[in-house]
């Protein structure tokens, strides 16, 4: 009886404060964190870097003006990316980011807590799981509700999810591509794998310090994938000048790279991909692969703009694949969707819940 009381009155509390704050849904990726706040929609869009005095533990700047640091700190200061293939790798930084980032597009007023909807990679374990909520609690959210990355981006498409139907997506982050088949509000099969944006950035840097004997950081090897890194034979090759520093000489150097080397240098983990894809369609079941005969294969996330990407995986897989508009807040929208939905069409997409919504 007085458990019930004291429950009823939580719930009362909870409602008010729920009235006072703005829910949000956020992307938490292993690159970019993005931020949906509920009346508004995407607000924030920034690297998921923090800057860390080593001494004192003291975080110096978050975001944008982290990811300027990085490979240029001093000793005393580290940058420091605290997801690690779509989890937490440090739950202190990350819960520093977090808070950062609620208090960027909610400052925060007397007793005001946000309801937030997170977004995950399918397959992760119970204490992945816990951590992403413990961070998200102690950074001031009142509820937490976890929801899988391919479906929250299958839902910010507008794919019919809830419809007895296949929906394939891909979803490629800058840790994780995830694959998922999709049918009445439920994933019937996906599959992760650990290959990526960041990934594709590692190659490219191996690459020209193979070929090369050139050193380059991470910010340069992504900028040379956007402008001239590609999956699939241009019409019209590009080529790029590259800065960096000479392993022999040890002094600066300039190159130019073609965006055919950058094809090669991507072959592997453009392959991987591929062939994940192929392994998901052969894992659909029969009714659901006939329904992506017509609708095909949808492509969100950052990864997914690598140039010929799409037209590689329909050649390998023979299904038509089309890119999402604006691929890059997929996710992020769909968590913001989520919270839009009546309760009991949102219970049955979540992956797990802090609180019996």
């Amino acid at each position: 009886m007085i458990k019930n009381f004291f429950k009823a009155i939580r719930g009362f509390i909870d409602s008010l404060l729920g009235l006072m704050s703005n829910d949000m849904g956020i992307d938490l990726g292993t690159a970019t964190t993005l931020v949906y706040v509920k009346g508004e929609g995407v607000v924030l869009c920034e690297p998921s870097v923090v800057a860390i005095e080593k001494e004192t533990n003291r975080v110096v700047a978050v975001g944008d003006d982290a990811k300027k640091m990085l490979g240029r700190t001093p000793e005393s200061i580290v940058a420091i990316r605290p997801m690690k293939d779509g989890v937490i790798s440090d739950p202190e930084v990350t819960e520093a980011m977090l808070k950062y980032f609620i208090k960027k597009v909610q400052p925060r007023k007397f007793l005001t807590r946000p309801s937030i909807v997170i977004a995950i990679p399918p397959g992760i374990t119970e204490v992945e799981k816990r951590a992403v909520i413990d961070s998200a609690e102690n950074a001031g959210a009142r509820n937490v509700i976890l929801v899988e990355q391919p479906k929250a981006a299958a839902i910010g498409v507008g794919m019919p999810v809830q419809e007895p139907g296949g929906n394939m997506i891909i979803d490629i982050d800058g840790g994780t591509t995830d694959f998922a088949v999709i049918s009445l509000g439920g994933i019937v099969y996906a599959k992760s794998i650990k290959v990526a944006g960041d990934e594709m950035d590692m190659a490219i840097m191996e690459y020209l310090r193979k070929t090369y004997n050139l050193m380059i950081g991470e910010r340069t090897s992504e900028e040379i994938k956007i402008r001239i890194g590609s999956a699939y034979p241009l019409e019209e090759e590009l080529t790029m000048d590259v800065r960096g520093r000479d392993l022999i000489a040890g002094l600066p150097k300039t190159i130019s790279v073609t965006s055919v080397e950058i094809r090669e240098a991507l072959a592997d983990t453009v392959q991987a991909i591929v062939d994940a894809s192929k392994s998901t369609l052969e894992h659909t079941p029969p009714e659901l692969s006939a329904d992506l005969i017509d609708r095909g294969i949808v492509m969100a996330g950052g990864g997914s703009l690598l140039r010929g990407l799409d037209k590689r995986i329909a050649e390998e897989t023979g299904l038509p694949v089309h890119i999402a508009d604006d691929p890059n807040t997929a996710v992020v929208r769909g968590t913001g969707e989520t919270l839009n939905m009546p309760p009991h069409v949102r219970r049955r997409l979540m992956a797990q819940t802090k609180l019996d919504f």
